[in-house]
């Protein structure tokens, strides 16, 4: 794999980025929508299914920014859908009617609620919303019509969608486009079904379309997934010989089928372009990080992990993974001095173990090691930020017991009562 070019294309486009996302947080900060829409969402939750359409009416009559074209009506009827799909159902429903009403003549308004009934897996209300715009006298567009085929594909009605697709074939004015034929690849990588994803991939190109970055992340995901590694590579060549930049979905399913390869330096390399392209490594893409090195034992490779994400200034948990991790593999080979620097580190940092198992297995190495002394400054160190369970303790009474200890014995029986398992 060529990397080393990939980190060069990604570099050039990261000044991009971080305008983009200051960008995006000024108009964050600015738009009052996301406080009405809020309130909105709390008001009909708590409102009868019968009064819904009514309290719309009232929002309408007194509300300038919920008459804006920006108001995020997909965020409003998804937050609905979860605590009464009946409800956003209704949301749509009145929407529709004030198309009529208002005689709405923008096929983005149809072709954006028809997005939302797809979102809500409701067909049936999606054709009522087509056939509205063409009771209006406005003739589909390959937006519109792409929009009704994704909703039929989230569904799961492939029939439908493939029928809309040959109306559109057979049509002057909504020819099927790129993002047509990237609905059907989406639909069938999440069904996992390769042969057809390729095949609609095949007919993208044999219809004059080029692959763009979103086919791209459709085939890699699904490939990977599917742990088709080698044709997953070659996409990825391919998207990268066409001078499109991946993004961090893209390098994040890549960099899981480096790890699941073992390619400890191919995964190293790709750790490297996705942080200095100012991409997150989440707490699941850690995970297969560190499940990699645990595996093969390198907990050098872990240290350089937690550097790389401490510079990088990454989430609490994230970095309390990695913590975690080293401190077990030291603990494992009974390394007693880097698992004593481990943890002082981790605790400096204000990070406490994540779970009785991680102090459970320094315990074990200090047994093992007969550092009994060392043990109870170890014990000592954490007690105040970790309180122990009833397993551990079981397991100091027998670690003891063993070694004859019976004044360290006593002292943890006494502990066992105060803490309430005695």
């Amino acid at each position: 794999m060529a990397l080393a070019s990939c980190g060069k294309v990604l570099l050039a486009a990261k000044k991009s980025l971080i305008s983009r996302q200051s960008q995006c947080l000024i108009g964050y900060c600015t738009n009052s929508s996301s406080i009405t829409t809020t309130s909105l969402i709390q008001k009909l939750i708590h409102q009868p299914i019968s009064r819904i359409k009514a309290t719309l009416d009232s929002e309408d009559n007194n509300n300038l920014t919920f008459k804006s074209s920006e108001f995020p009506w997909d965020a409003l009827v998804t937050a609905l859908k979860s605590s009464s799909p009946q409800k956003a159902q209704l949301v749509v429903e009145w929407r529709l009617e004030k198309f009529r009403k208002e005689n709405e003549g923008n096929h983005d308004c149809y072709s954006e609620l028809i997005s939302i009934c797809g979102k809500m897996q409701n067909v049936p209300l999606a054709l009522r919303v087509f056939t509205s715009m063409e009771a209006q006298g406005l003739t589909p567009t390959s937006s519109v019509f792409n929009a009704l085929i994704s909703a039929c594909l989230s569904s799961g009605n492939l029939i439908t969608a493939l029928s809309l697709f040959e109306i559109m074939e057979s049509s002057e004015n909504y020819k099927p486009n790129s993002d047509t034929y990237n609905a059907f690849i989406l639909a069938y990588a999440n069904l996992g079904n390769d042969k057809s994803m390729l095949a609609w991939y095949s007919a993208k190109m044999a219809a004059g379309f080029s692959a763009d970055l979103q086919t791209y992340e459709f085939l890699i995901s699904s490939c990977i997934k599917l742990k088709h590694y080698a044709d997953a590579d070659k996409f990825y060549e391919e998207m990268m010989s066409a001078g499109i930049i991946p993004n961090v979905s893209i390098l994040k399913s890549m960099l899981v089928g480096l790890c699941e390869r073992r390619n400890l330096g191919d995964v190293k390399e790709m750790l490297k372009v996705i942080v200095d392209c100012g991409w997150e490594i989440d707490l699941a893409m850690v995970e297969k990080l560190v499940k990699l090195y645990y595996e093969v034992g390198t907990v050098e490779e872990m240290e350089d992990l937690l550097l790389t994400l401490t510079n990088s200034n990454k989430v609490r948990e994230v970095l309390s993974r990695v913590h975690s991790a080293i401190i077990r593999m030291y603990a494992v080979s009974d390394r007693l001095d880097a698992v004593e620097y481990a943890v002082g580190r981790m605790l400096k940092q204000g990070m406490l173990f994540r779970c009785p198992d991680d102090v459970e297995k320094v315990i074990c190495s200090y047994f093992r090691r007969k550092a009994h002394d060392r043990l109870d400054l170890f014990l000592e160190c954490i007690k105040v930020s970790h309180k122990l369970t009833r397993s551990t303790y079981d397991l100091l009474v027998a670690g003891y017991r063993r070694a004859g200890l019976s004044e360290k014995l006593d002292w943890v029986m006494i502990d066992m009562k105060l803490a309430g398992f005695l």
